[in-house]
């Protein structure tokens, strides 16, 4: 099935890494895939610890609003690799569950081919289970998706401003 996490909440990817969790405790492969996040979080060491294979990258270590021509065109190139390898991985069933952490941000900005994400939720194999995080997803992933989960914030540190803190954040 296909599981959709969005909205300005907190707990998007939280929640795909516990589902991920999860998976692997039950001895399911594991890909997870994160767009437009390159800084060390803890959530990565784990998931790789427990087995499970991470993909992530961007061009800077900015924000993707903020990045030059030269770093987007980079960045798309690196969601694309890391996109195309996921599916190679997933193809040779080392994958069951994949997840797509940040997708709806790399698809709004126009950074990973929107043909191919389309095509992979549209015509999903039956062994796999797709998970789909970010904000403002487009319709066809709402459409497409057996599980949707809006994360709505009532109220966030952030905006008292308080710095994402290490090992609750990031």
């Amino acid at each position: 099935m296909i599981h959709l996490y969005f909205g300005d909440g907190k707990g998007k990817t939280t929640a795909a890494v516990g589902l991920a969790v999860r998976a692997l405790g039950q001895g399911i492969p594991v890909v997870f895939v994160q767009f437009l996040k390159s800084r060390p979080v803890g959530e990565v060491k784990l998931l790789e610890k427990l087995g499970a294979i991470v993909l992530r990258g961007k061009a800077t270590e900015g924000f993707a609003s903020r990045m030059t021509e030269e770093e987007k065109i980079e960045t798309k190139r690196i969601s694309n690799h890391n996109f195309e390898k996921a599916l190679s991985l997933c193809k040779k069933k080392s994958c069951v569950l994949l997840v797509l952490d940040e997708v709806c941000a790399a698809w709004n900005l126009g950074l990973v081919d929107r043909v191919e994400i389309e095509y992979l939720i549209s015509n999903k194999t039956e062994n796999m289970e797709i998970v789909l995080t970010g904000r403002n997803p487009p319709p066809v992933m709402i459409e497409k998706a057996d599980y949707v989960t809006e994360m709505k914030k009532e109220k966030h540190p952030f905006d008292a401003g308080v710095s994402a803190r290490r090992g609750i954040e990031f």
